[in-house]
Formats: C-alpha cells, sequence, structure tokens
C-alpha cells in the first residue's frame, strides 16, 4: 500500500541506475507482468483515497512502461466502477512487452482511448514519462503537461513527474508552482525513492511523496543519498554548567552589516551554545547590544580561537578576508558562511589554508548558497542547481570539508559519507538573515560536540522545520527565527 512520506522518517534514495537493476531483477522472479500490475494498482489506490469522488479521472499515458502502469492503473480503476479517461501520447505498434499487453487488456475491458484530453477532469494522473525522460517533452506531451500541471484540479505523478531528472532534480518543463490549494500535487514514487524528487526544481514538481516498494526491498543496491529525518533530541545533564557546551565566537558584521553577524550569534545562543562572542568588523560599532546582553561584543581579533567554535562570514563584505588566514589556521571547528567563502573562492592561499584543515583533523562546515557554491567551484549557478548533489560532494571532497548547499531541498556533503538531502523549510526562509540563522544553528551544534557533518545534517533539519510550523498569518524573520526551537 501507498504511504506518504512525512519530513520526521528518513528514508534512503536511489538513482535511476540502482532503480533500473532493482527492477530487472525483481521481474525475473517474479511471474511475467506482476511488477507493473501492482504499480498500477497502488496507483489507483492511491487516486481513490485522492479523490474518491472523482467523476472524471484523465490518465495521460506515454510511450514506455511508465504508460503501462497509467494503462494498468486505468484497469483498476474501471473494475472499482471508476470511469478513466486515458489517453495515450505513443504508437501502440512500439510500446515495450509489458506496457503493450497493458494497453491490450484495457481495451479488453472496454476502456476506450481518447484521442484527446477531457475538457475538464477531477483528478489528473501523469503516466507520461517517469523516470525514462532523455529530452524535455515536446508537441501533445508538452501540451498535457501544461493542462496537468497548470489546471485547478488535483494532480498525482507515477514515479515522479514527467520531465524531471530523478537523479538531480533538474526540470525540462516548466512546472511552476501549484497555482492554487486546490490543485494539490501528489506524487506515488514505485520501487525506489528518487533524490531528484526532493531537491531542486523536485519539491515543486512533485508535491506530497508517497512511497510503494511494491513488496520489492532495495537490499543488493547501496543509496545515492538519503533524505533526512528528525534529529535525536539531546538530553542535558543537570551537573552540566556553561562550559559544556562550548564557546562560539561569531566574526562578522562589517560596516553596515552588523546585524547578519548578531542574528548568527543569536541563533547560536538560543540552540544551546554555551557562551557565544560576537568579533564586529565595524570598529564604530558599540560593543553591546541592549537587545541581547547576553551577547558578548569584542574586537575581532581579542578572541583565544584555539578554544572556540567560529563561525565566521556573516556580514563579513572585504574586511573578513584579512581575519581568515588566523581562522583558517586557528580554530579548531569552524563554519563558513557569507563573504567568507566569496574571498575564499578569489584567493589561491586560503583555499590552501582551507584544505589543510582535514589533515589536522578539525572540523569544518561550509554553508554556500548557490551562487557562492558557483564561485568555489568555477561553475555557473544553472550548472549547480542541475547537479546538486554532485557539485556538494565535489566541494566536500576538495575542501576536506562538510558542505551545506543550500536551497529547496538542502544537501549536506561529506567524504566518504552518503549526502543527505533536506526535507524540511518552504519559501518563507527567503527572507534576509535566515541563512545567517543557520550558520549560528551548525556552530552551536559543534560547539556542543557533535561530529561536523551530523550537526549540519541536524541543524539544516531544525532551521527548516521552524518554518515549516511557524504560525500562520506571523511573518517569518530571520530574528524571530534566531529565537525559535
Amino acid at each position: 500500500m501507498p504511504r506518504r512520506l512525512t519530513a520526521d522518517h528518513p528514508a534512503d534514495l536511489f538513482d535511476v541506475a540502482a532503480t533500473r537493476r532493482l527492477e530487472r531483477a525483481a521481474a525475473q522472479a517474479l511471474p511475467p507482468h506482476t511488477l507493473m500490475r501492482r504499480a498500477g494498482l497502488a496507483v489507483a489506490r492511491l487516486a481513490m483515497a485522492l479523490a474518491p469522488d472523482a467523476r472524471c479521472i484523465w490518465i495521460a499515458c506515454g510511450p514506455g512502461n511508465n504508460g503501462g502502469d497509467g494503462l494498468e492503473a486505468a484497469l483498476a480503476l474501471h473494475e472499482r466502477g471508476f470511469a478513466p479517461v486515458v489517453t495515450l501520447c505513443a504508437d501502440p505498434a512500439r510500446l515495450p512487452p509489458d506496457a503493450a499487453q497493458a494497453l491490450a487488456r484495457a481495451q479488453a475491458a472496454g476502456i476506450p482511448i481518447a484521442a484527446t484530453p477531457p475538457d475538464r477532469f477531477d483528478l489528473g494522473i501523469d503516466a507520461l514519462l517517469g523516470i525514462g525522460a532523455a529530452r524535455a517533452p515536446a508537441g501533445d506531451m508538452a501540451q498535457w503537461l501544461s493542462r496537468l500541471y497548470g489546471g485547478s484540479a488535483p494532480l498525482l505523478s507515477v514515479d515522479l513527474p514527467s520531465g524531471l531528472d530523478a537523479d538531480t532534480g533538474a526540470a525540462q518543463f516548466d512546472f511552476g508552482a501549484a497555482p492554487h490549494a486546490r490543485h494539490a500535487r501528489h506524487c506515488l514514487s514505485l520501487l525506489t525513492l528518487k533524490p531528484g524528487l526532493f531537491t531542486g526544481h523536485g519539491r515543486d514538481a512533485a508535491g506530497e511523496v508517497w512511497f510503494d516498494d511494491l513488496g520489492v526491498a532495495a537490499v543488493a543496491e547501496a543509496p545515492i543519498a538519503r533524505r533526512s529525518g528528525a534529529p535525536a533530541e539531546q538530553a542535558r545533564a543537570h551537573a552540566a554548567h556553561k562550559g559544556s557546551f562550548g564557546d562560539v565566537a561569531v566574526i562578522g558584521g562589517a560596516p553596515g552589516m552588523a546585524g547578519a553577524a548578531l542574528l548568527a550569534a543569536s541563533a547560536a545562543l538560543h540552540h544551546g551554545a554555551g557562551r557565544v562572542y560576537v568579533g564586529l568588523l565595524d570598529a564604530s560599532a558599540p560593543l553591546l547590544d541592549p537587545s541581547q546582553p547576553e551577547l558578548m561584543l569584542r574586537r575581532a581579533d581579542a578572541f583565544p580561537l584555539e578554544a572556540m567554535t567560529v563561525v565566521c562570514g556573516c556580514g563579513g563584505g572585504d574586511a573578513v578576508r584579512a581575519h581568515l588566514p588566523r581562522v583558517l589556521a586557528s580554530a579548531p571547528r569552524l563554519v563558513l558562511d557569507a563573504d567568507a567563502l566569496n574571498a575564499v573562492a578569489q584567493d589561491t592561499a586560503l583555499q590552501a589554508l582551507l584544505a589543510q584543515r582535514h589533515a589536522r583533523g578539525w572540523a569544518t562546515v561550509l554553508t554556500p548558497h548557490p551562487l557562492e557554491a558557483a564561485r568555489l567551484a568555477a561553475l555557473d549557478t544553472v550548472q549547480v542547481q542541475a547537479r546538486r548533489l554532485e557539485v556538494a560532494h565535489n566541494l566536500a571532497r576538495r575542501f576536506g570539508a562538510v558542505v551545506v548547499l543550500k536551497g529547496s531541498g538542502t544537501v549536506v556533503a561529506a567524504e566518504g559519507e552518503t549526502p543527505f538531502i533536506n526535507p524540511t523549510g518552504n519559501a518563507r526562509l527567503a527572507t534576509a538573515g535566515t541563512g545567517d540563522v543557520l550558520a549560528g544553528m551548525i556552530g552551536a551544534a559543534l560547539a556542543s560536540g557533535q561530529p561536523a557533518f551530523e550537526a549540519a545534517r541536524d541543524a539544516v533539519w531544525r532551521h527548516g522545520a521552524a518554518a515549516d510550523h511557524w504560525p500562520q498569518g506571523s511573518a517569518l524573520t530571520a530574528g524571530a527565527l534566531a529565537r525559535a526551537n
């Protein structure tokens, strides 16, 4: 039975190559056509649950086995009293064997194949391409997808939204956002969960993701990535004191940008750091924030970095560059964000210092957004967004660091680790300062003693979850987010 994925539960994610291997092995072990019939029944069951009173269910079927799954779903719906409208964007004579048999079974049951989509429908089912997309949809297929994804009816995609890359989340079709709440999007991923559903354009295209393994366990395949789950709560001993949870020093806040450093510091303070210091790069800034007297403001060069967790770069401007050699060479636990990353991208000497940290066994977390990642990797943002897992992995390997590639479906990568894709967060985070808050949260987790990969993964999940649970009608600001826990 299909089950709905929630943000609380982790899951293994498999690429197309692993999914194909698993599919072939299952087909050889099962009676002919079993897998497609199971897939069709799973789609039909979910369709009935999503739209139990639907008078018209349009199933748009394509030229491969994804279309065959749609045809089997039509047959299962027909047998249960529904009257699905099926359109086939394919030459029937060129269908693969299982899909051809599904078509024959549907026609034998009296299900007509319509030449054009219905004028209106209560539920649309996208069974056009699935993981079989080799090029951008065109012609009738593109027109049908526009009606499915741009219309007013709820939508269910079979295995994968057509035109979405299963491995990367890159889109060959402009899915846009659901135009209004009634146009709910759902995706039933079959056999395996694919990473592209959870990063890049995947979350917008797929909407709510459901999963059915069709009775086949992926025991012989290694996941290409994992979907993060809710972190375990860390109990604190009664005998603990402020020194038990580490000191965080935030270095940033050039003239006119002090707020970024103070936001990171506030987040570190409210997410468990024992003591939080702020080294503002604006020499004229006062050494007290009256709204947060708990923060200890100092000159940026006054900290004993060897004993601290450092968050560096938030609002740092060009001024942070002068402090980076000492920070990179002294801080055993370090989060580099924003202008610190831009400075590293432009300076090979800083890059060398960054890479040397790994050999010393020091923890480093880089938190780029796509443009900052593009600068570090000498790419453009389109290339970064088209290969998010790959880019994050390559940066992690190059610098010996944990890389948090921010965006929809934030990727957390480290050399030797299976990367995580974060399922929490929403567009409310698209406001100034929320990235500074994340940097401070990661700093607090590092200061408490968490390993860098785990600290980054958990902080990213909590950061997004706070936005997901934000009170309706209340504006999400970075300042309020920093204090939420």
